[in-house]
């Protein structure tokens, strides 16, 4: 008797996986990150939200024509090669389970509003711990759990996002707002740009649904909608909360703030809303961090089955899940959270942000590249050319304004760590020609 195959995601688990994971990623601490410029970062959030339109269009145009598991390293594989193939794939999986740290932090943060004894560092490490592990046992159980619990927590979320996102605007306070307009201590359209960087945190998680397209039933379709369906929801929902709460907490308050939604509720309607919130904060960035494990598994996965990456990660258990190789990123997460540990949780989310986006953007660059480069391979005409030149490029015009956006110092501990890709992919070439040969496809 045969195993049953695994139960897949339909359209609307998709869109609250792509949904799920960029409000999860952004929405609850960023606030904190952006008070580092000022409110000047309204404009920053124009920039991103164009930038996100454009590799919106570029993942779901991509998950149309032609989708694949892991998403950007299998679009910048066949587009480019296998060696360009491995540096995406090598930078979006380091990004990927490097901003994870993050998640795991606010999942802790929020709830430290509710249990004081998780303030302290030790605690907080311990506890932070304990979230990482059991959210990659329970990713080895099936991608369908992870939808569901996707779509739970994100529509628990929203109540209280879209509270304060709408009725926030009562306490807003102009002067407040204007007064902390830049704080950064740079020219304007240097601040600008900081904040657009910053703000490409928030629409991380947009290819999403391409990544998982394994997973997902009927891809061709289901991929292009829940990714823009996904982006609109987010989108929204950003904007209207980041403003909102920058004209209700002193800019330097905000700054300093682990919980910021949970301070903007106070303002509101008093300690039992900062309660509230801090709770939705929880169960919403467990759901998140629950869905980006996802995305790292099945990234590693496609690449370790055309050699590109360790075996150990296309090794699937009876679920049909890369059980291996999550448990390797669990480990790889722990270590990178004690290293990291910082009295102040707001700064070591921080760093760890800036570090994940800075490697992110390059699969989004190699992603934007591939959809034009097959679309004049294909030899379209008329609108479908004209949607992949105009997203294509777009999208490569924001990665790169974002990257000159970057702090110069994180900036070449990226580049650092591109360059050692290089030394690295040697080692995978053997084997990835014997799998090539005995598909009876070589790679070039």
């Amino acid at each position: 008797m045969s195993a049953a195959a695994p139960k897949k995601m339909g359209l609307a688990m998709a869109t609250m996986l792509v949904a799920g994971n960029m409000i999860g990623t952004g929405v609850f601490l960023l606030p904190a990150n952006l008070a580092t410029v000022g409110s000047i970062s309204a404009f920053g959030w124009i920039i991103a939200t164009a930038g996100a339109v454009a590799l919106g269009l570029v993942f779901a145009r991509l998950g149309q024509v032609d989708p694949q598991p892991g998403g950007p390293y299998a679009y910048a594989r066949d587009a480019f090669g296998s060696y360009i193939g491995f540096v995406s794939n090598y930078a979006y999986w380091f990004g990927n389970w490097i901003g994870n740290v993050a998640i795991a932090l606010v999942v802790t943060g929020y709830l430290a509003h509710l249990v004081p004894a998780l303030d302290p560092l030790p605690a907080r490490m311990a506890f932070t711990l304990l979230v990482i592990w059991g959210l990659s046992l329970a990713n080895a159980r099936g991608a369908r759990w992870i939808g569901a619990l996707e779509t739970c927590t994100l529509l628990l979320a929203l109540i209280p996002i879209l509270f304060i996102a709408i009725a926030g605007w009562w306490w807003f306070d102009r002067g407040l707002f204007q007064a902390g307009w830049n704080v950064s201590g740079l020219g304007d359209g240097a601040a600008i740009s900081r904040s657009a960087s910053i703000a490409l945190w928030a629409f991380m998680g947009v290819e999403s649904a391409a990544v998982s397209a394994e997973v997902i039933d009927n891809p061709r379709r289901n991929i292009p909608l829940a990714t823009l369906g996904g982006l609109a929801l987010a989108a929204g929902i950003y904007i209207a909360c980041s403003l909102v709460i920058m004209g209700m907490l002193p800019m330097a308050e905000l700054r300093d703030s682990s919980a910021p939604f949970a301070e903007a509720a106070r303002v509101m309607v008093g300690p039992w809303g900062a309660l509230a919130i801090a709770l939705c904060a929880v169960f919403k960035s467990f759901g998140a961090l629950g869905g980006w494990m996802l995305l790292v598994g099945q990234s590693a996965k496609a690449a370790a089955e055309d050699g590109l990456f360790p075996r150990v990660f296309c090794r699937v258990n009876r679920h049909g899940m890369p059980g291996a190789g999550l448990m390797i990123v669990a480990a790889l997460m722990s270590a990178l959270l004690l290293v990291t540990a910082s009295p102040t949780l707001s700064h070591q989310f921080d760093s760890l942000t800036n570090i994940a986006v800075l490697l992110t953007i390059i699969p989004y660059l190699f992603s934007a590249g591939a959809l034009m480069w097959n679309s004049l391979a294909r030899n379209e005409r008329g609108g479908p050319l004209w949607l992949a030149m105009v997203a294509g490029g777009g999208a490569i015009l924001y990665c790169l304004y974002a990257l000159l956006g970057a702090e110069p110092q994180l900036l070449a501990y990226a580049t650092v760590a591109m360059l050692f890709s290089a030394a690295l992919y040697p080692f995978f070439m053997r084997r990835m020609r014997e799998v090539a040969a005995a598909r009876g496809s070589p790679r070039s």
